[in-house]
């Protein structure tokens, strides 16, 4: 067998070893947590932050504080729409038709309740000052205290008792009054209600006298007008002796028609004897007197009309200023008539309109009488105060650890 030469590994030169780091020391297995200083900060911390306000108040709430009572009043503004004869009889309307909720005035309403005014109107009714310190030496912070209150200090008070709510889109107003006896809260609810219907009454006493005024002041300015128009033309008549102008102009005009039918006539005759007699015949003479006599008789009831009369006529200048004056009479008299009539259309137009704006307070909750304590509301309050307790205690220990943590 041939043997395979083998080629000889080449030698390599092996490289000097790094240097070994010194190995880190091994710190010691942590012992069991302890208890320290600062743990024991936490603990008295949330004693006295969260734990003591919650005994405190439960202290307060089942010890101390009264049992209060509630009574319930619903009701709403509405309005009467009365029907006109017109609608009646388009068959638009019936005798009564119920309005749709009175907004604003809702919202006065809402205002009054919770005003001074209406405070001192039921604490004159009811004297409230007594109703509410009733249980201040046992309760101190949700009772009333009277030494030295002003009418600033019980309505303040009075807003905390009487819980209002109200649902603008609908004019639904929801009372919810607070007394320490069931009795007084739902007399309170009553002065309330009686109050506020006082109150609609006004404001729509108000509202039918605004509507009615300003047209019943317009239609006693047309009423004068027209007297004195009247009283105008009657002095007139007396003054001149005519009764109807009109009649007697026509009159004037009837005689001057004739006349000159009259003054034709004449001519005819005077050229027809003309004609056939002579200048001196004395019927020639006649003719022409008696058509002189027409033709003045003419040009005087002309002048009557101011036809070329000017300064040369004054009877017939007087005769024509009478009859401007008299037109001018008669004008004023047909616009104070038209002006009365219009008016007096307003004013009853207005006085319909105001009968049909009338408004009152319709409850739909009477007022209620308790028959148990429903408030103050303990177990909420007390959750409220532990909530917020802890809240204050969580949030103030985050910070302190917080500013710690970057010394």
């Amino acid at each position: 067998m041939t043997e395979t030469p083998q080629t000889p590994e080449p030698t390599t030169t092996a490289a000097p070893a790094a240097p070994k780091k010194p190995a880190k020391p091994i710190k010691p297995v942590a012992g069991p947590a302890r208890v320290r200083k600062r743990h024991w900060g936490l603990v008295v911390s949330f004693a006295v932050i969260t734990l003591l306000p919650i005994l405190l108040s439960a202290f307060y709430l089942w010890g101390r504080a009264a049992d209060q009572y509630a009574s319930t009043l619903g009701f709403t503004v509405r309005s009467e729409e009365v029907a006109t004869p017109a609608d009646m009889l388009s068959g638009l309307g019936g005798g009564l038709a119920g309005g749709g909720s009175a907004s604003r005035e809702t919202d006065i309403l809402y205002e009054f309740i919770r005003s001074q005014e209406m405070v001192r109107q039921v604490d004159a009714a009811l004297d409230l000052k007594t109703i509410y310190a009733r249980h201040h030496d046992s309760d101190p912070l949700l009772g009333f205290d009277p030494d030295g209150a002003t009418i600033e200090d019980l309505t303040s008070y009075w807003q905390r008792m009487v819980r209002i709510s109200y649902d603008s889109g609908t004019g639904l107003m929801e009372l919810l009054v607070l007394a320490f006896d069931p009795a007084d809260a739902t007399r309170i609810a009553e002065e309330i209600f009686e109050q506020g219907s006082t109150l609609i009454n006004q404001l729509s006493q108000i509202a039918r006298d605004d509507a009615t005024r300003y047209a019943q002041e317009d239609l006693l300015i047309a009423v004068d007008r027209l007297k004195y128009v009247r009283e105008a033309l009657t002095t007139f008549r007396l003054q001149n002796q005519i009764v109807d102008l009109t009649a007697d102009i026509q009159g004037q005009m009837g005689l001057l028609n004739t006349l000159q039918a009259q003054q034709a006539a004449a001519l005819i005759e005077f050229d027809l004897i003309s004609e056939t007699a002579s200048a001196s015949d004395p019927r020639v003479a006649q003719a022409r007197r008696r058509l002189e006599v027409i033709e003045a008789r003419i040009a005087e009831e002309r002048r009557k009309f101011g036809s070329g009369g000017g300064s040369a006529d004054p009877e017939g200048v007087e005769y024509a200023e009478t009859v401007a004056e008299f037109e001018r009479l008669t004008v004023d008299r047909e616009y104070a008539e038209n002006a009365y009539a219009l008016a007096l259309s307003a004013f009853d137009v207005a006085r319909g309109e105001a009968n049909r704006q009338s408004f009152y307070l319709a409850p739909y909750i009477t007022p209620t009488l308790a028959e148990k304590s429903q408030y103050p509301q303990r177990w909420l309050i007390l959750s409220l105060v532990a909530l917020f307790s802890f809240l204050i205690w969580a949030i103030t220990s985050l910070i302190y650890y917080a500013l710690r943590d970057r010394k």
